[in-house]
């Protein structure tokens, strides 16, 4: 009795501190893929040409710095832009978490 009420209990924490909708870093993959790599590059690693047309330092995605930053600051960067980087275009808060997940998997170890 005691396990079956401890099995209940753990499942009930999981079902409570589990997000109800996880990313899908696939999804996350392909909306980077068309939305993000025309300036970003395939592989996060920023284009110089589009650098310098817009006057910007563009950091690697896969950087520390980067990295380094909460998914929120991620989010909001893909939901509201951030100096001359627009907001991405058609990309709702669940999108914006998928692109989120699939950055993670960019990280240098």
């Amino acid at each position: 009795m005691r396990i079956l009420n401890a099995s209940i209990a753990l499942s009930a924490i999981l079902l409570c501190t589990l997000p109800l909708s996880a990313a899908d870093t696939a999804a996350g993959k392909d909306l980077f893929a068309k939305k993000c790599a025309t300036c970003h590059g395939p592989a996060g690693e920023g284009k110089d040409a589009i650098a310098k047309m817009f006057q910007v330092e563009m950091k690697p995605l896969p950087s520390k710095e980067v990295q380094a930053k909460s998914d929120s600051d991620l989010k909001k960067t893909i939901l509201e832009g951030v100096g001359k980087m627009k907001p991405v275009k058609d990309i709702d808060a669940k999108n914006a978490d998928d692109i989120v997940s699939y950055l993670r998997t960019l990280a240098k170890k």
